[in-house]
């Protein structure tokens, strides 16, 4: 995402097809495991309804299957109202515990249903029903399984499916005459149940990992755009410093020369003044061939990040790479008309407000960050709102120079590159230039529309402070 779309709210571009889709990728999420044992279904799902649903769920099931259940085994099974009673909320009651511990309540409802199979084989009805299982216990027995799938690993699962179906087996052994057998039903639809919700669960869990490693992946890109800028900003320093250390080293050394009749002392001092000088630019030469050494693609001709070359015909060779255009001056303020130039041959209507003496009453790094906000802030201009009306302002008192850009909407008949994006720089650069001389930046949208990108740059020596 560029700076202009992290600031500047857009129209959604996405179709609503395009969001239907990607409703059941955000379910999924939901459906991920608990980070904890104890940690109830859905403990981590961003609305309240979704984290209550499985305690709503199961509470009707619990509500609607307990009287189901004394009612069926009372009247159809006539296994005694004691004995149905006590089965039924043996078999139904626990489903409650599933929403935190389902694997105990598992083991619980089994043995519930299992101690009401063989209660069953000695009902005066059993013939003609189910058996071993009712059908309310096979459907609470589903419920428990859809929170196991949700919970437990793929081994649990399968050992949860192999014993349901051994009960069963052993269950068979004493089957009573003339019942309708359920144990392969159950058993069918328990590995169902139990295969499409660990499914789902590790689709949940696959997306909040891929979550996890896109914010990594977005915190290391973050960390590196900030790298790569302060490395091009020291670059673009030392060409401004390392000017006024050549000049002072010259004064330095042909002062005994120009001033004739000198002391020997005032010699001596203007000597060192010369060997400090050229020691400190030294320092900074291998100090800017380590930057330019280190291959990470910040050596570019595009400015602060995204999209310098759209507005700027001429302050790409100030920084691009390779021979001559590294040698070349740093631009400044008084280059400024020249960019604006360049927008406006590109089909950007500019207008440049700029007060007289600005360019010689900022200081080098004032000088160089007013023109690359202006530069990046018209580069964004081209790119996010082209045929948009921009007006560029520079003024500046004793105090400070302050940079000020203005652009309306984007043009009605403009065309905007669908998808397009920038590396993140542009803010970035914008940001650490202004810290850089102590100042302060304000950008955000405009209620028409457009975007405003204001920088105040102190004159004094809080440039000096902030370094």
């Amino acid at each position: 995402m560029s700076d202009r779309d992290e600031a500047r709210p857009r129209a959604p571009r996405t179709t609503p097809p395009a969001r239907e889709a990607r409703a059941p990728m955000r379910f999924t999420v939901v459906l991920r495991t608990p980070a904890r044992a104890t940690e109830p279904l859905f403990a981590r799902a961003p609305k309240a309804w979704q984290r209550a649903l499985p305690y709503v769920v199961l509470g009707i099931c619990v509500l609607s299957l307990l009287p189901a259940t004394i009612t069926v085994l009372t009247n159809d099974y006539e296994a005694g109202g004691g004995w149905a009673g006590a089965l039924g909320v043996a078999q139904t009651v626990p489903l409650l515990l599933a929403v935190t511990r389902p694997l105990p309540a598992w083991a619980i409802v089994l043995v519930a249903d299992t101690v009401g199979a063989v209660v069953l084989t000695h009902a005066d009805k059993v013939a003609g029903h189910a058996w071993p299982w009712t059908p309310m216990s096979i459907v609470g027995y589903l419920a428990l399984m859809i929170c196991l799938g949700l919970r437990e690993s793929i081994r649990t699962l399968i050992g949860v499916w192999l014993v349901t179906g051994a009960v069963g087996v052993v269950l068979g052994f004493f089957e009573p005459d003339g019942v309708t057998t359920t144990a392969a039903l159950l058993f069918v639809l328990s590995g169902s149940f139990l295969a499409v919700t660990g499914a789902l669960r590790g689709v949940g869990d696959a997306q909040q990992r891929i979550a996890e490693q896109e914010s990594i992946s977005e915190a290391e890109r973050a960390r590196r755009t900030l790298l790569e800028e302060r490395a091009r900003i020291a670059r673009e320093l030392h060409d401004v410093v390392a000017h006024h250390m050549s000049v002072i080293t010259v004064q330095a050394d042909s002062a005994p020369y120009r001033l004739p009749g000198m002391a020997e002392p005032v010699r001596e001092e203007f000597a060192a003044i010369a060997a400090s000088a050229r020691e400190s630019l030294s320092e900074m030469r291998r100090l800017l061939t380590v930057l330019r050494s280190d291959g990470n693609g910040s050596r570019d001709g595009h400015g602060s990040g995204d999209g310098d070359g759209g507005g700027d015909g001429d302050g790409g060779a100030a920084a691009g790479p390779g021979g001559a255009s590294e040698l070349a001056p740093q631009p400044g303020i008084g280059r400024l008309q020249q960019l604006v130039e360049a927008t406006v041959r590109a089909g950007q209507p500019v207008e440049l407000s700029l007060a007289a003496g600005a360019e010689r009453a900022a200081p080098p790094a004032v000088d160089l960050s007013a023109y690359r906000i202006v530069q990046e802030a018209l580069a964004n201009v081209v790119r996010h709102a082209p045929g948009a009306e921009t007006r560029v302002s520079v003024t500046h008192d004793a105090e400070e120079v302050l940079v000020l850009v203005v652009n309306g909407p984007a043009a009605r008949d403009a065309v905007v590159e669908p998808g397009a994006s920038g590396t993140g720089h542009g803010l970035v650069g914008m940001q650490e230039r202004v810290r850089l001389t102590g100042g302060t930046l304000d950008t955000g949208p405009l209620p028409d529309g457009g975007f405003r990108v204001a920088a105040r740059l102190p004159l004094n020596d809080a440039s000096e402070d902030a370094s």
